[in-house]
């Protein structure tokens, strides 16, 4: 079995956003009394039993989200798309590269890497050996495809619609994970159909034009399947306890923090 760690599962502001009367956050209508409503930038880990584990997103919470959760390490990053609350925190990846001891493999889209590289251009140069003062990566450039394999796990990779750009989504055994997704091609359906896991964006509960919202998830869950749908990348339209107590069943939010088991 292999594991699933819920780094952050909030929007790209996080929840609450920077804002309030008294400079503590706006909430939305997301109770701050919860701590499941509090969110950091959505990202996720895939770890093996064996302790080989991938990185999805370097979101700009990155490094309170590995201390929070007890991760000193992983063998390669993943990533979905080049937004900023999706790479924002690359440079805390130096740390990793002390951990292992060699530059780290970023996967991504040829389009992803040139954004990626344009912002944090230290962190492409060769290394060359000696200390890590710097992040030190090894860009790998990836496209949709079935069963390619990123540090040891197997992943069938499709395109997403995320509005005005694309993102990937990556499905791994009995679990997908489809962040900054608002819509599913019937190629992208077919690959998730019959996947028992289904962790999908779904920002807010009305219509939104870049992101998953609660109606198009359900549309989306009935044609794969799915037994147990996981929502993530919510805003603070998304209350905790309104979603316990609304959500059909089968449907939960995340949090940062939950760890789910899957066979990859």
């Amino acid at each position: 079995m292999a594991e699933l760690v819920f780094l952050g599962c909030g929007g790209s502001s996080g929840v609450p956003m920077i804002g309030g009367s008294d400079g503590r956050g706006l909430w939305g209508v997301c109770d701050p009394a919860e701590p499941r409503n509090r969110r950091t930038r959505s990202s996720v880990l895939l770890r093996e039993d064996d302790g080989r584990a991938l990185l999805i997103d370097t979101g700009p919470d990155l490094r309170a989200q590995l201390l929070a959760n007890g991760i000193a390490r992983f063998d390669a990053v993943f990533y979905t798309h080049p937004h900023a609350d999706h790479v924002a925190g690359l440079d805390e990846l130096r740390q990793i590269n002390r951990e292992i001891g060699v530059p780290l493999p970023l996967f991504g889209t040829h389009d992803t890497l040139a954004e990626i590289c344009a912002r944090f251009d230290y962190a492409f140069r060769p290394w060359t050996g000696g200390e890590f003062y710097r992040p030190a990566v090894d860009p790998v450039t990836i496209g949709p495809g079935a069963a390619q394999d990123f540090a040891g796990f197997r992943l069938d990779v499709f395109e997403q619609s995320h509005g005005r750009t694309t993102s990937l989504g990556v499905r791994c055994g009995t679990l997908a994970y489809c962040t900054d997704v608002v819509a599913l091609d019937d190629h992208a359906l077919d690959v998730l159909t019959g996947v028992e896991i289904f962790v999908v964006d779904c920002f807010q509960r009305a219509p939104h034009s870049a992101h998953g919202w609660l109606e198009q998830v359900e549309a989306w869950r009935a044609r794969i399947g799915a037994r147990r749908t996981i929502l993530t990348h919510m805003g603070t339209d998304m209350d905790w306890g309104w979603m316990k107590t609304h959500l059909p069943d089968g449907v939960e939010p995340a949090y940062d923090g939950l760890r789910v088991t899957f066979q990859p």
